[in-house]
Formats: C-alpha cells, structure tokens, sequence
C-alpha cells in the first residue's frame, strides 16, 4: 500500500531531507547577481538614492523658508498700532436701521478704520459700514455708527478694525 509522501510523484523534485539551495559561493554569486539585476531593474540605484535624499532635502529646507517667511510677515514685518475695539451696546432705530455703540483704541496721531456690522437673528449680516477715525490726541475714543439695514438687526458690533 502506498500513502502520500512514501514516494515522489513528480521525478526530479528535491526530497524533503534536501536543502533547496546547496550551500556554496555559486549560490551567494546568483543571488547577489539577482538582486542587483532586480535593483536595476526597478531602480533601486545608489544615484537613485541619493536624488531621493537630496530631494528630502531640499523639501525640508522649502518649508522652513516658507514658515520663516510668514513668520516675518505676519508677527515682525505689521504694527498693530496699539489698535483695540469694544463693543459698548446698539440701539436698534427701526426695521432697517441700527446704531453702533463702540469704543476704538489707537495710538495718538493714528488713522484707523473700523468695518461695523449689524446681524440678524439668525446671524445674517443686514448692515455693513466701514467708519473712518482720523487721527486724534486720544488714544481711546467712543464712536456711535448709524447702520441701514436690509431688515431688523438684533445685534451690531464692530467686526474689524485696521489702520489703513
């Protein structure tokens, strides 16, 4: 009675007591002549590397210029003029116009303009108007904005504040 495995059914396959690659130089020679026909093949080159590196490089030093650059521009490079604003109140006139009650903080002998914005109440802007503050010997002054509006406003507020 023959079981599996008592014979080999296919003539020329290694036994299994048999290594699949006898040991020796001429194997250690084939597999690294593979390895480096697989290398070339799919461009696994020590040029390769190192564009890969240089291009890594290359990208890290873009992006610390770029940051270093939008630090410059936006932290050092503006002044804000000691610009501050605050929102004092609003008096709603009627179904289409606000009063802006507000307070603006700038340095003295400093133009400012101010964009106030009146909102509905589903906080829609219905009102827009930029308000220009020429410059004065106070730092701190209190501004009242008459606002038209498309339709009753329930709150108005300066949105922004900017030296021009």
């Amino acid at each position: 009675m023959n079981y599996p495995g008592d014979q080999d059914n296919h003539p020329g396959s290694p036994q299994l007591s048999e290594p699949l690659h006898p040991a020796g130089s001429a194997t250690t020679a084939s597999s690294a002549a593979t390895a480096a026909t697989l290398d070339d093949r799919y461009g696994r080159t020590p040029d390769r590397r190192r564009r890969g590196r240089l291009f890594g490089v290359l990208a890290a030093i873009a992006v610390v210029l770029v940051f270093v650059a939008w630090v410059v521009w936006a932290g050092l490079d503006q002044t804000s003029h000691g610009l501050d604003n605050t929102e004092v109140g609003y008096t709603v006139v009627s179904d289409h116009r606000t009063v802006v009650h507000s307070q603006v903080s700038v340095d003295p002998g400093t133009e400012a303009k101010c964009a106030v914005q009146v909102l509905d109440k589903s906080y829609s802007i219905v009102g827009w108007k930029v308000v220009t503050l020429p410059e004065s010997d106070q730092r701190t002054r209190t501004i009242s904005t008459d606002v038209n509006t498309t339709t009753r406003g329930v709150t108005g507020l300066i949105h922004d504040c900017w030296v021009p």
